[in-house]
């Protein structure tokens, strides 16, 4: 079973000393940082699954600063804030972003624990979607340029007469284009490559060939 990695940015050293003692006990590597800067540093080294728990305000920059920073990078970590005193328009600003909780200082550990495997949760499910996602990339990738074509009208539900007069070739063209498409896509039926496909973006896909 893979490690449950919980990353905590806070200025507050006795803070930091005793949720790294609690999380510890309670089966996490518990990664603890004092700044933004120091944690951002140490991004490369980021291990998943994961939750990233922050104070929202600190000395220079803050957890909403950090927040900011890692959607900028499209770096995807569930985050959970922590505060004692915040303004109203920070924590809207914080879950619009996207922040799993936001807890008052003092809060109960229970609370903490709770958000955390919300969050270790999500990030599992979002490193299988990406799993997934690089797969169909690479698959799309083996693609000609006219078969990504017809594959993407194949998506939008046009048959090959369609699919024919749309782009003024042949319908038997169409067919063995298709047919390259299956064998390439590693599916046997309509019904399966729309089923490979259900939920992602062929249009995220990298450049084809």
């Amino acid at each position: 079973m893979a490690q449950k990695h919980v990353y905590l940015v806070d200025d507050n050293h006795e803070l930091r000393f005793h949720l790294r003692g609690l999380l510890a006990q309670k089966g996490y590597s518990v990664h603890d940082y004092e700044g933004v800067q120091e944690f951002i540093l140490a991004l490369e080294r980021i291990e998943h699954p994961c939750v990233l728990v922050a104070d929202m305000r600190m000395p220079g920059q803050s957890g909403l600063d950090l927040q900011r920073f890692l959607k900028q990078k499209t770096i995807a970590i569930p985050m959970i804030f922590m505060s004692g005193e915040s303004q109203h328009q920070e924590i809207i600003d914080a879950m619009k972003n996207g922040a799993i909780e936001f807890l008052w200082k003092p809060f109960q550990s229970e609370h903490l624990i709770a958000a955390i495997e919300r969050g270790l949760a999500l990030d599992i499910q979002n490193s299988q979607i990406q799993t997934r996602q690089s797969h169909l990339k690479s698959l799309q990738a083996e693609l000609s340029p006219r078969e990504n074509e017809i594959f993407l009208l194949i998506l939008q539900g046009l048959g090959n007469k369609e699919i024919s007069e749309r782009l003024g070739i042949f319908s038997d063209t169409v067919k063995k284009h298709r047919a390259q498409v299956f064998a390439k896509m590693q599916v046997t039926s309509l019904h399966g490559l729309l089923q490979l496909w259900q939920g992602i973006d062929p249009s995220e896909a990298p450049s084809i060939h």
